[in-house]
């Protein structure tokens, strides 16, 4: 049977798949590297990797991929396209392990990469970490504290870890960065198979890679709140003068209180994208955490317990900002619309003046107007007696009988009345004329 299907079903299938952790075994040296990087970086960055391909007569990425797993060499490479970062993960095996009981510490996964076009990445480096998984005899020393590699590795008096994946695993790091610009991780192997092992590296390669990415925020943090404090003393000062001010104060008040809106605005716009990502990005810490399940070690804190001491304050203040951000907004809204009402509410007052004035023109205008009808029923009555009189003498001698006098005095009455009604009828008309119009 065949059906329609979407047109992006098997992409969106394929999504749960996207990013697969692989096998992996110890010992194995791990060199991670996170590039914060625009549209224009990513696209070098993909170039970057073909052609480190085709120097090594490996096959070319899709233009379309955003995930590539390769071997050169003994080196495996994995490098992974993000929205903001592209991240670029070195694997190599540890051929003599033995050599870091000696007091030497192993070698890196970059220290196996072409130096120059490792310095030729494209972005920033974010995040950079080294990883060590090495087998338990490694990493177990003669008394109860760390061991000997360990010691050489990371800081002691920083020093963090615990067990993972259900006690069958250990990891310790200092989350410090190293004279070469790494921070440092250790992990012990343990039974653990080596697909578990494979998404264990991965989850924590992830964890630092989205601590990063979530602290990005702190920074755009602290910057709004220099913004928002003066924004806020603006609003403060506005609302205490709308209180007092007089009607000729009101379109100031207004244009003082459109920009500061359209400064909250534009910052708020400037720096929701980038407090939306930090608390996606702090989610997926803690779930990454969460995943490694991990248990307390004598005398030593938890990964979870570090971050959830050091990275809190940072989530909590680009929280804050976001509802001091979203506050503000609101308040700005609340007085702007306060300040048009009152606004409105005196137009309306002024045009309800200006009625009222119109209306005592229109009435002083009928007023007149009635006089100027009184008027011109008695001047039209006067011109058209004369044309009577004029008429009256013309027809005496055809045998009119009455003088033209006499003729007028008895025209006067009957030409005013005609004329006042012919008056009064035009202006009904035009009256009821205008009444059907509004």
């Amino acid at each position: 049977m065949s059906l329609p299907s979407h047109p992006q079903r098997h992409v969106l299938h394929n999504e749960i798949h996207a990013r697969p952790p692989e096998p992996l075994a110890a010992p194995l040296a791990i060199s991670h590297l996170v590039m914060l990087a625009d549209a224009a970086q990513r696209a070098a960055s993909r170039a970057h990797l073909a052609a480190l391909l085709q120097d090594h007569h490996l096959p070319q990425p899709d233009a379309n991929a955003n995930f590539l797993r390769t071997d050169i060499g003994p080196l495996s490479l994995r490098w992974e396209l993000h929205t903001e970062f592209v991240s670029w993960t070195l694997m190599r095996p540890l051929s003599t392990p033995a050599a870091a009981l000696a007091g030497r510490e192993p070698p890196t996964a970059a220290d196996a990469t072409p130096q120059s076009w490792l310095a030729a990445l494209p972005g920033q480096c974010l995040a950079s970490m080294h990883l060590w998984v090495l087998p338990p005899l490694l990493l177990h020393g003669d008394d109860d504290g760390p061991s000997p590699i360990v010691r050489s590795l990371l800081r002691e008096d920083a020093l963090v870890g615990a067990t993972v994946a259900d006690g069958l695993g250990e990891v310790f790091t200092d989350f410090a960065i190293h004279a070469d610009g790494y921070s440092r991780m250790v992990l012990s192997a343990g039974s653990i198979s080596p697909r578990r092992l494979g998404r264990l590296v991965q989850q924590l390669l992830e964890i630092e890679t989205y601590r990063m990415a979530a602290l990005l925020g702190l920074p755009a943090a602290r910057e709004a709140f220099a913004v928002l404090g003066s924004a806020e003393r603006e609003l403060a000062e506005l609302a205490q003068a709308i209180r007092s001010a007089g009607r000729e104060d009101e379109p100031q008040l207004l244009d003082r209180l459109t920009r500061l809106a359209g400064q909250v605005e534009s910052q708020h716009a400037a720096t929701h994208s980038r407090f939306s990502a930090s608390a996606a990005y702090f989610e997926l810490v803690q779930q990454r955490i969460a995943d490694i399940a991990e248990t307390r070690l004598p005398g030593l804190q938890t990964i979870g317990e570090f971050m959830e001491r050091r990275l809190t304050p940072a989530r909590s203040t680009c929280e804050w900002a976001t509802r001091r951000q979203d506050s503000l907004s609101q308040r700005v809204s609340r007085i702007s619309n306060l300040l048009r009402t009152r606004v409105e509410i005196e137009q309306q007052q002024s045009s309800q003046a200006l009625l009222a004035t119109m209306n005592t023109r229109q009435d002083m205008q009928l007023k007149l107007q009635s006089t100027v009808e009184g008027l011109s029923v008695a001047a039209i009555t006067y011109y058209i007696v004369g044309l009577v009189s004029y008429v009256a003498k013309a027809a005496q001698p055809l045998g009119w009988p009455l003088g033209a006098e006499t003729t007028s005095a008895i025209a006067i009455p009957v030409v005013a009345f005609g004329v006042w009604w012919l008056l009064r009828r035009l202006h009904r008309k035009i009256t009821s004329g205008q009444a059907t119009v509004s």
